[in-house]
């Protein structure tokens, strides 16, 4: 199989303490890495109201894993994330040569500095 490019973003039941949230994401962080996948980036977006509710909770830590591996580094993570009851919800997607180039300049931080030129040209 070819290796391809990655997001997955999966949202912790907002009960845990600090310790065992990042105990949670280091076991996702594991089993990616026994399956022969190269984690490029790992962000904690933080505790976020959900748009509904998920099973009785109103908030969520939210994290971002972006990775490159084979297909069936998706599977052996979903079925890991599924296992979890830690986990109220998951989605992992493909990324394109388009999303790998946007993610990579949001991970530099380039995308808010063509706004904020625009914002200072139309002040001036």
């Amino acid at each position: 199989m070819a290796v391809r490019n990655y997001e997955t973003v999966f949202i912790l039941t907002p009960v845990l303490n600090e310790s065992q949230v990042q105990e949670t994401v280091e076991k996702f962080s594991q089993v990616l890495k026994e399956n022969s996948a190269d984690i490029i980036n790992t962000e904690a977006w933080g505790l976020k109201k959900l748009a509904y509710p998920i099973q009785k909770k109103n908030t969520g830590y939210y994290f971002l894993v972006e990775f490159t591996g084979e297909g069936n580094v998706v599977d052996t993570l979903e079925l890991a994330f599924r296992r979890d009851e830690r986990v109220i919800r998951f989605l992992t997607t493909v990324l394109d040569k388009h999303a790998v180039a946007y993610g990579a300049r949001r991970r530099k931080g380039e995308m808010n500095q063509q706004k904020a030129k625009q914002s200072e040209a139309v002040a001036q």
